[in-house]
């Protein structure tokens, strides 16, 4: 069944197009077209306004609507934790699987294996941690927290179901041991991490290419010690997850980030934990109470926790700084897809892609999501 598109801008992963219909056909992007060339053989949909774009992609999704990946490293838990995000325009993800015990993380590998064989909106698994600096632990839990040996390299290698994503420390694993595990397919970004700028640029030369978190548990850029955050923005083949929620990273710190990167430097991330997309006002993080008060999660001993947003509230955040709306995003789709190696396949409206799409306002309101051409109620 063909569909067209009508009345709103169109975000094509680059660059907004006005005056151009959208055609799908069977859940999928067949054509971009000027208005006065489209078909007419199709079912019409008016959008009377707004823009359409990709849907967004989270490459660090803790939780939602009441669920924690590391409580719940289910099928069942990936299904309730995507479902809740795909209402608020995230229609690709990695739900995220922190330090913790090695049969949790075992249990998330397997998970998601199960989801990716029914679902499409399960483009892998970020494990986040536990081969990661105690001194710059975070929320992460310290007992579980290890060295990096061959024998999880193999592992790992052997239990990759589609995009594996693995955060590990520069300054605790060798760049043997990166250039090994890229080897194997898996995606290496740096955080949580004390790292020198000289370890963290033997770690991307070794093959990593991503940084967790910018800025959040890391070593900073300081004049004569320019740690890893000074390594990730002086680096273009580095591209940044970024907590864009008002709390994580101050507004002049974005800025500055993105002059140094640009939006195909930055990938917009949620980090989100059960809180997030209508979950409950408190949860347990390994047994851990996190508190939230004004959208700001924290244990008891003041350590952020995560995030409260969605991607969509990320891309509303960000566009309050005054950042342009094609950088936004951009930094929503077209990036964390090449982050995680499926630019050909995600992230953008060209033909043959997928007909996830999102539907904002003129006000940047979220009007819909569309999930392979269908609206989602």
């Amino acid at each position: 069944m063909k569909q067209i598109f009508l009345g709103a801008d169109l975000f094509d992963g680059e660059r907004i197009i006005k005056d151009h219909a959208l055609v799908l056909e069977d859940g999928l992007i067949k054509a971009l077209v000027p208005f006065s060339e489209r078909p007419h053989d199709s079912e019409i949909i008016d959008l009377a306004g707004g823009i359409l774009s990709p849907g967004f992609i989270d490459i660090q999704v803790n939780g939602g609507g009441g669920t924690l990946f590391n409580e719940d490293p289910t099928l069942e838990g990936i299904a309730a934790i995507a479902d809740a995000h795909r209402r608020f325009g995230t229609t690709a993800l990695l739900p995220t699987v922190i330090t913790d015990h090695q049969k949790i993380i075992d249990d998330a590998l397997r998970a998601t294996q199960s989801a990716r064989e029914i679902r499409r909106d399960i483009a892998g698994i970020h494990v986040e941690g536990p081969f990661i600096d105690v001194v710059r632990k975070g929320a992460h839990p310290a007992n579980y927290i290890r060295a990096l040996t061959q024998a999880d390299i193999d592992h790992f290698a052997e239990a990759r179901s589609g995009v594996l994503l693995l955060t590990v420390a520069p300054n605790k694993v060798t760049a043997d041991q990166i250039t090994a595990l890229t080897r194997a397919g898996i995606h290496v970004s740096l955080g949580h991490s004390d790292a020198t700028d000289l370890e963290a640029k033997a770690a991307i030369d070794a093959g990593a290419r991503a940084v967790t978190h910018l800025f959040n548990a890391m070593s900073q850029c300081e004049g004569r010690a320019p740690g890893l955050v000074g390594s990730a923005l002086a680096d273009p083949r580095v591209i940044c997850g970024l907590i864009a929620d008002g709390h994580h990273v101050a507004p002049t710190a974005i800025i500055a980030a993105l002059a140094a990167k640009g939006a195909e430097g930055i990938a917009l991330i949620s980090d989100a934990m059960p809180s997030a997309a209508g979950g409950p006002v408190h949860f347990t993080l390994q047994s851990r109470l996190v508190r939230r008060q004004n959208k700001k999660l924290t244990l008891d001993d003041g350590t952020l926790a995560g995030a409260d947003i969605t991607m969509f509230d990320a891309v509303n955040y960000m566009l309050s700084l005054g950042i342009p709306l094609a950088y936004v995003l951009q930094m929503a789709t077209r990036t964390p897809a090449r982050l995680i190696g499926l630019e050909g396949q995600i992230g953008a409206l060209r033909p043959g892609y997928p007909a996830d799409i999102v539907h904002l306002g003129p006000d940047h309101r979220l009007l819909g999501v569309f999930y392979g051409g269908k609206r989602l109620d």
